[in-house]
């Protein structure tokens, strides 16, 4: 059995399931699948994207007299510092 035919016969299957396993189907089935498997084969192949890793951008700061600079490492995100929370209101 060829590759073709063996991947006809998945796709017949799978479209015989998907339908609830109907009796009477197997050539619509068949025909079915048999085209899915040749459009499958004479489309192009894909190569498999692998994402890249992007530098962050560069940033431009005035450093304060006497203030530590921070450096981030490339590839890393820069933590910003949060916002303090305002406080609760009492329960009523």
């Amino acid at each position: 059995m060829s590759t073709d035919e063996k991947r006809v016969r998945e796709f017949a299957y799978q479209i015989w399931e998907s339908e609830g396993q109907p009796q009477g189907q197997e050539a619509r089935h068949w025909e079915m699948a048999r085209k899915l498997a040749e459009a499958e084969a004479l489309a192009p192949a894909k190569p498999v994207k692998t994402p890249k890793a992007k530098a962050p951008p560069a940033t431009k700061t005035k450093a304060k007299a006497g203030a530590a600079q921070v450096v981030t490492p490339p590839g890393e995100k820069s933590v910003a510092a949060k916002k303090p929370r305002a406080p609760r209101k009492p329960a009523s």
